[in-house]
């Protein structure tokens, strides 16, 4: 290898070997809390939690969209409960305007992650939740392939025209959920223009998300934008290995999901962290590759100028390292009227940290839709169930 090619590979080993020190200052803690327990007893926690917790049990009725690439995709819808008077008609305090309330999860989970807001709901007012291409219970396409932001909204769209067709619609939507909905909103500003009539934006971004630190010294962080698409390029290719990795260092992974999903890792229920932990097991390493380099490149604040004449809420997580405070200020100064609330304490999970906080919010955005769209549907009483 020629002196250039040697200083290259160096370089890159450099810089890896600063990103390595970074998320060992992070993984450092995680691991001195690991070995407090031992591991078999760690391990029968974790089935036993598996084995008796409620969450992500609740089930709908299926459906499925087909992308523009033919991949499907899984949704299932919880219908309203049967208004006072016949099948079919309004009856007393409904009116069949009422909107169908639509949500999109975030990287790395399922529609299982709205367990709370979902089992909040169920009743009251139709819901639609859906899973991300290669995420869930969704098919894949072009196994390997970069997947953009603006093809998860082209996918958003294939699921409303199949679950929603007709009727208002309340997008909810979490972090790359979030995103999805603003690339719906940049390439079909008509519909949400004569369809959507309220939206929430949980944990998310509309750019800049190349400039987030995740916790990590700024000289790590920088380290790490450079390293890390390759570097899951590199174990995309040797997923299956990966994976035994992944399992083998169980307890060191499941910390750092804690660590970065919650902003009160110690006060969150066992059961709803380990929930949390399976959601992200249960994504394959090249998937995380396929997705990772878009939100680099996602841009779209100016397609929030769509929402700017419905109700809509912001809501962020005090602690989020992921998609800091900051990002969803950003929106809402975007969208004026939209209810701004930073959930104190909280991570980037706030909808399972702080259910009861993103009920209460979703259920007053539902009532200012209402009373926007002139719909004569009560006011749902939305509790943690």
């Amino acid at each position: 290898m020629s002196d250039g090619g040697e200083g290259a590979g160096s370089g890159w080993l450099r810089r890896a070997g600063v990103t390595g020190a970074a998320i060992g200052v992070v993984a450092a803690g995680v691991a001195v809390e690991r070995l407090t327990v031992h591991r078999t007893v760690r391990r029968r926690a974790r089935a036993a939690l598996d084995a008796s917790a409620p969450y992500g049990s609740l089930r709908g009725t299926p459906g499925t969209a087909t992308a523009e690439d033919g991949t499907a995709l899984y949704f299932e819808a919880d219908e309203a409960d049967e208004p006072d008077g016949e099948a079919g008609e309004a009856g007393p305090g409904r009116t069949a305007a009422a909107p169908t309330v639509v949500f999109s999860h975030g990287y790395c989970l399922h529609q299982d992650s709205w367990h709370f807001q979902r089992a909040a709901l169920r009743g009251l007012v139709r819901t639609v939740y859906w899973d991300q291409r290669s995420h869930g219970r969704s098919g894949r396409a072009g196994v390997g392939e970069p997947v953009g932001i603006d093809l998860l909204g082209r996918d958003l769209k294939a699921v409303l025209d199949a679950a929603v067709p007709e009727g208002p619609v309340v997008l909810v939507g979490h972090s790359m959920g979030g995103m999805t909905m603003m690339a719906l909103a940049d390439q079909y500003p008509g519909f949400v223009a004569e369809r959507v009539v309220g939206a929430a934006f949980v944990g998310t971004s509309s750019g800049g998300l190349g400039e987030v630190t995740y916790g990590l010294p700024a000289a790590g962080a920088r380290a790490a934008r450079r390293v890390v698409p390759g570097l899951l390029r590199a174990m995309a290719g040797r997923s299956e290995l990966v994976e035994r990795g992944r399992r083998a260092t169980s307890d060191l992974f499941a910390g750092l999901i804690r660590r970065y999903s919650f902003g009160s890792p110690r006060d969150v229920d066992p059961g709803v962290a380990r929930f949390a932990e399976r959601m992200i097991e249960s994504v394959p390493v090249d998937v995380v590759a396929e997705f990772y380099p878009a939100f680099a490149e996602h841009e779209k604040a100016v397609a929030l100028a769509a929402f700017a004449g419905v109700p809509a809420l912001v809501l962020a997580g005090e602690r989020d390292q992921l998609t800091p405070p900051a990002h969803s200020e950003a929106i809402a100064a975007l969208l004026p009227g939209a209810e701004l609330v930073v959930a104190e304490d909280a991570g980037h999970l706030v909808m399972l940290e702080r259910p009861g906080l993103v009920d209460e919010c979703l259920a007053a955005l539902l009532a200012r839709t209402i009373r926007s769209h002139g719909s004569s549907t009560p006011e749902p009483p939305l509790e943690a169930r």
